[in-house]
């Protein structure tokens, strides 16, 4: 059972979360948190990501950079549905922007997020039909034995998990969950290489947009 009785009442927790920096498992949050998430009672699509960048710790928004204006072009949407809640809950992995690590990139997200509010958000929102898992640790929640160790292998097989994990959905056990890389510049080689992605795994997408925010 979720500790909280209502959506509201766990945004409200979650936004004003300080557990990364008051009760880490590690090394503290070096700034100030800033929890980013777009929880819903209405949405049927949920985009599950890693965790927000510097440009969205600073917007305080979600997908406010080069990846998020890829990612909506791979759902064939606009921004106006991409952030109505009404219809798109976007739920990270990591709800604060996690630092940079030695060589300039985003640390992975923190677990603190998992393990303090996950499980309480997908109870409080059973009508989702759908997730996108954005990245490995996305794939790992959300597919359990079904991801491979390498998110590019779980991708890999998105036919095979669409297919189980649509059943599951059928039978009123959770939502159907689909595997996509991360949108970020840094996969363009993978993408370029993997043209099947393209071809086969973004038809399916906008797809089930269409049907989702119809």
């Amino acid at each position: 059972m979720s500790a909280f009785d209502t959506l509201r009442q766990l945004e409200d927790a979650i936004s004003s979360c300080r557990v990364c920096v008051e009760a880490p498992l590690w090394a503290p949050l070096p700034h100030e948190p800033r929890p980013v998430a777009v929880l819903s009672s209405t949405a049927r699509l949920c985009i599950c990501g890693q965790a927000p960048g510097t440009r969205v710790h600073a917007s305080g928004r979600p997908f406010t950079d080069p990846s998020g204006v890829r990612l909506r072009e791979w759902m064939g949407i606009e921004e106006a549905q991409f952030y109505n809640p009404n219809l798109l809950s976007i739920v990270p992995m990591g709800f604060c922007f996690p630092g940079l690590d030695s060589k300039g990139g985003d640390k992975p997200p923190r677990k603190e997020c998992r393990r303090t509010w996950h499980d309480h958000v997908f109870r409080q929102m059973p009508q989702l039909e759908t997730v996108f898992a954005v990245g490995a640790h996305a794939h790992q929640y959300h597919l359990g034995e079904l991801a491979s160790k390498r998110s590019r292998e779980t991708i890999a097989s998105f036919k095979e998990i669409w297919e189980v994990t649509s059943k599951r959905r059928e039978n009123g056990e959770g939502p159907a969950v689909l595997p996509l890389p991360h949108p970020s510049w840094r996969n363009n080689a993978w993408l370029k290489k993997n043209a099947w992605f393209e071809e086969q795994v973004l038809p399916l997408v906008k797809k089930e947009v269409a049907r989702l925010m119809a």
